[in-house]
């Protein structure tokens, strides 16, 4: 027997089938706390390994926008290696901001590390959002989320590689595909690596409002920071694990480029250039200055040499952060392939525009 559907009902089964409204994909409007001027943001980095995109982008964004404090804080003193390049230095561990700013943070922005159930990071995890932090997860920041258990009964996105081992580990996480990023409450999770530049914007506009995010996407050369996306489209396939392997073994082809570290470096776009170039399992990149340089937004960036005079520069021309990843997947496509190219752009969960696509054809065998 026919029967309508009541709209209460039938907006519920959208919401649990994975549909969600623009309001619902927003960060809510921040609201000051503790007299603050300013909201608190800490990207925290793990020591051992933590992604370069997913850490330096969203940090480099919100100081940028001057719409935040913004803390480079570590689960340890002491410098920061970056993967797959790039050492950093942070301003202060774990233990240090907990002494200086015992109400927490504002947001806590968590990139991908290494180590995803490191205890003192969970810890802290645990710690900030108990005292009311807004939670983000960039790209596979989403793994220590759900360790720390934040993620129970509730939606989320990571990285497309990880999705089997979400589902397998997380079963009682309402993982999401096909968004950019998801937001859950006081919790933001996001697609790949990617997704770091518009989630970032994103947090700009909760912050500051719609008018300060654009105008700053507008610097950086981004006009959409909407989540849409197509995660599924994204796998490397047998001609993936094949490129990967063949680059790796073939090590009389590998190539060591240097990135000159200069005073003041835009590290947005060098976070996105060199995290390219360094995925394609034939390039090392090392940072050259003679001492420790402060980028645009004063993150300390550590050389992993003095000299430069024996290698060669690290391919690339200045363009905005928004069209980083395509020069550089062109540069690459031109240097070693389509197929590398291919398989760095499924790593970066990466979908080239139409412009550069055709730039690539050309070089395909």
């Amino acid at each position: 027997m026919y029967r309508k559907w009541p709209l209460a009902g039938l907006l519920g089964l959208l919401y649990f089938a994975g549909y969600v409204s623009a309001t619902e994909a927003r960060l809510a409007t921040y609201q000051p706390r503790f007299e603050r001027e300013q909201p608190v943001v800490v990207v925290v980095a793990q020591n051992q390994m933590t992604e370069l995109t997913d850490f330096v982008v969203p940090l480099g964004v919100l100081r940028r926008s001057g719409a935040a404090r913004v803390l480079a804080v570590a689960t340890e003193p002491g410098a920061v290696q970056l993967m797959p390049a790039l050492s950093v230095r942070a301003e202060a561990s774990i233990a240090e901001f907990q002494r200086n700013f015992p109400q927490g943070a504002d947001y806590l922005i968590v990139p991908a590390v290494h180590d995803s159930q490191e205890p003192r990071l969970l810890d802290f995890i645990r710690q900030q959002a108990a005292l009311g932090a807004s939670v983000i997860g960039i790209c596979d920041g989403v793994l220590p989320l759900a360790h720390a258990g934040l993620l129970h009964g509730r939606r989320a996105t990571g990285h497309w590689y990880s999705r089997d081992q979400r589902l397998g580990d997380f079963p009682n996480t309402l993982w999401q595909e096909n968004q950019r990023y998801v937001v859950d409450g006081q919790l933001m999770t996001t697609a790949g690596v990617s997704a770091a530049l518009p989630a970032s914007l994103a947090l700009v506009e909760a912050i500051a409002g719609t008018a300060k995010a654009r105008a700053l996407g507008r610097e950086l050369g981004v006009d959409d920071w909407s989540t849409r996306h197509d995660s599924e489209a994204f796998t490397l396939g047998s001609q993936g694990y094949l490129t990967a392997a063949g680059n790796y073994i073939a090590r009389w082809r590998h190539e060591t480029f240097a990135v000159t570290l200069l005073p003041g470096i835009d590290e947005v776009s060098l976070a996105l250039r060199v995290d390219a170039w360094a995925r394609t399992f034939r390039t090392q990149v090392l940072g050259v200055a003679p001492q420790p340089v402060f980028s645009a937004s004063g993150l300390e960036l550590i050389p992993q040499r003095s000299d430069s005079s024996e290698l060669p520069e690290l391919p690339g021309r200045a363009v905005s952060a928004a069209q980083t990843f395509d020069e550089a997947l062109a540069a690459i496509a031109s240097r070693y392939g389509a197929a590398t190219q291919r398989l760095v752009a499924a790593q970066l969960e990466y979908e080239q525009n139409e412009q550069a696509r055709q730039h690539v054809e050309m070089f395909k065998p």
